[in-house]
């Protein structure tokens, strides 16, 4: 059975919309792997953030992204937040939000 991707928040979706079109291919073809193989691809493309939530590493020509994820129960991986990274670390800020919308996915029945 393949995993299935969901978009929890419609800006998230916004953004994977908005990607560069170097971001955009290497982020769909990560999906692409992740559907047939699980979310758990290892480094470089995906690293664990914390128990549950995830990073996907999107590198391109245009710079870099990284994109929040966590799984459900029923093989679904569930997209959390993204952002277009321009500094060494992840912003704080960044992190926290994609923790926050963790535990909201997590906490809903």
């Amino acid at each position: 059975m393949v995993w299935k991707i969901n978009y929890a928040y419609e800006d998230v979706e916004q953004f994977i919309l908005k990607l560069p079109i170097g971001l955009a291919a290497k982020y769909i073809h990560l999906t692409d792997l992740m559907i047939e193989f699980g979310p758990n691809l290892g480094m470089p493309h995906t690293r664990a953030m914390s128990a549950g939530l995830f990073e996907l590493r999107v590198k391109g020509r245009e710079g870099i992204a990284r994109v929040f994820y966590c799984t459900k129960v029923g093989k679904r991986i569930v997209i959390l937040h993204g952002f277009v990274k321009k500094t060494q670390k992840t912003p704080m800020k960044e992190l926290k939000k994609a923790e926050r919308r963790f535990m909201e996915v997590k906490n809903e029945t």
